[in-house]
């Protein structure tokens, strides 16, 4: 590419561009780029998504897995919290148990 004092802005072509955005490579002018965090870039990729289609897809997907392990872990132990409860002898719950004399 040439110098970058010969460029002219890419959406405004009678302007004199002022920076090359590092994520597409085209020049702009003053008012077509900002700064963000520790370089100057154009407002059509800061709009872009950071992380890409893919990763946001694969976070998705392990927040869609964790959740449905965790369901599962949740499930199992209400479960087995359940079967211990039934073992407990009716005359517990009716407050027999007490009554009866000793062993």
């Amino acid at each position: 590419m040439s110098d970058l004092s010969q460029q002219r802005c890419f959406n405004h072509a009678s302007r004199e561009a002022a920076a090359r955005c590092p994520a597409c490579g085209r020049c702009f002018c003053r008012e077509c780029v900002t700064e963000h965090g520790d370089r100057v870039i154009c407002a059509t990729c800061l709009r872009k998504p950071a992380g890409g289609g893919e990763k946001r897809r694969l976070r998705s997907a392990a927040l869609l897995l964790r959740s449905a392990l965790g369901f599962m872990v949740l499930w199992a132990l209400i479960y087995h919290i359940g079967q211990v409860l039934l073992r407990i002898p009716s005359s517990v719950h009716e407050g027999t148990l007490w009554m009866k004399g000793g062993p």
